[in-house]
């Protein structure tokens, strides 16, 4: 029985166009080649698994997404809270959202099954980094996609993230304003893409207040309580008067080791050192104190995903969207003026 590999190989293209092509996906795939690989299909004698029907006008109406991967003793509540605002959004507009896993080492044989079989419509990315294989094969096969973040400059794709650099940048700002000098940041490590727009905002803040940046106010590590507690250990090597009164933490979870051990350590939090996350998970309004945070717009960030999708499955020629939404600086109780004794003159 002839198979989607035949028809790729009697028309000169790639089994993801045939796929494409097959699943009648309009404005990525040219003409001509389209009637090159429906005339393959005739000649080889190929019915595709999903019926004939295929061939014509159908939908799945299926959204696909890969339900992203935690490590053991943590979690990751944003991602948490995208996906269910995610179905939400599709199911309002008509589809129905296709989750899926894929091995670690090997993503991309489970999207190309997923094309190939004209399982699904359009794919939904997110948990992206800065050279995502996933993007690029998705745009090498001309399928449709929208990302919950970016990846390289000059690969054009639509997409939609959280202006990372804007939420830290205003956090900064809003510590000076409290009188804060001394403000520090635990990041992520260097190779994170929205990990490097978060500290590119607080560098931007310090340099706009007019603050020194110091090259040991700043220490990455990786997604855990635990680097937020190694990296308060760290700044409290330094003296007195170079420790920081204040810190900014790349998500909440960090920032709740920073406290944590802070706590540990006889500090008053919102008094001996001011501590701000990021994310807002739905925990973090009940510690104590509660948690100032940067808070993701993830309604928002799942509506227009949606409406980018429903823009580029009915248009003949899609546009490209790239769309920053800002998040918010919710202001709670762990935050406050340093102490007279701390402030540099």
């Amino acid at each position: 029985m002839p198979t989607i590999k035949d028809v790729a190989r009697e028309a000169g293209v790639s089994i993801a166009t045939v796929s494409y092509v097959l699943n009648n996906k309009k404005g990525f795939i040219s003409q001509k080649t389209r009637q090159e690989v429906l005339d393959a299909v005739d000649r080889v004698g190929y019915t595709p698994n999903t019926t004939a029907r295929n061939l014509k006008s159908s939908q799945t109406r299926l959204i696909g997404y890969a339900w992203h991967k935690a490590p053991r003793q943590s979690n990751n509540s944003v991602l948490d809270s995208f996906i269910y605002y995610l179905a939400q959004a599709v199911e309002s507009a008509g589809y129905h959202l296709l989750t899926f896993t894929h091995p670690s080492q090997q993503p991309l044989r489970v999207y190309d099954e997923l094309m190939r079989s004209g399982r699904v419509d359009a794919f939904v990315i997110a948990d992206t980094n800065d050279n995502d294989e996933r993007i690029k094969f998705l745009i090498d096969a001309g399928f449709p996609f929208v990302s919950f973040g970016r990846s390289k400059p000059n690969w054009e794709f639509s997409w939609v993230d959280t202006d990372g650099h804007r939420g830290v940048r205003e956090a900064v700002d809003y510590l000076v304003g409290l009188g804060h000098k001394r403000i520090a940041m635990a990041a992520w490590p260097a190779g994170s893409l929205a990990g490097n727009h978060r500290v590119a905002g607080y560098m931007e803040g310090m340099t706009a207040n007019g603050l020194a940046l110091d090259p040991s106010a700043i220490l990455h590590g990786e997604h855990n309580e635990h680097f937020g507690r190694a990296a308060l250990t760290q700044w409290f090597t330094l003296s007195p008067q170079q420790r920081p009164t204040a810190v900014i933490a790349i998500s909440d979870l960090i920032a709740i080791g920073i406290m944590n051990e802070a706590e540990e350590r006889g500090l008053v939090i919102g008094r001996d050192l001011s501590v701000i996350g990021f994310d807002d998970a739905p925990l973090v309004q009940y510690l104590h104190p509660g948690l100032t945070t940067v808070q993701q717009a993830i309604p928002e960030i799942a509506e227009a995903i949606t409406q980018i999708l429903e823009d580029i499955l009915k248009a003949s020629q899609p546009t490209l969207s790239q769309l920053l939404i800002p998040p918010r600086l919710v202001i709670r109780s762990s935050c406050g003026q340093p102490l007279p004794s701390t402030v540099s003159e």
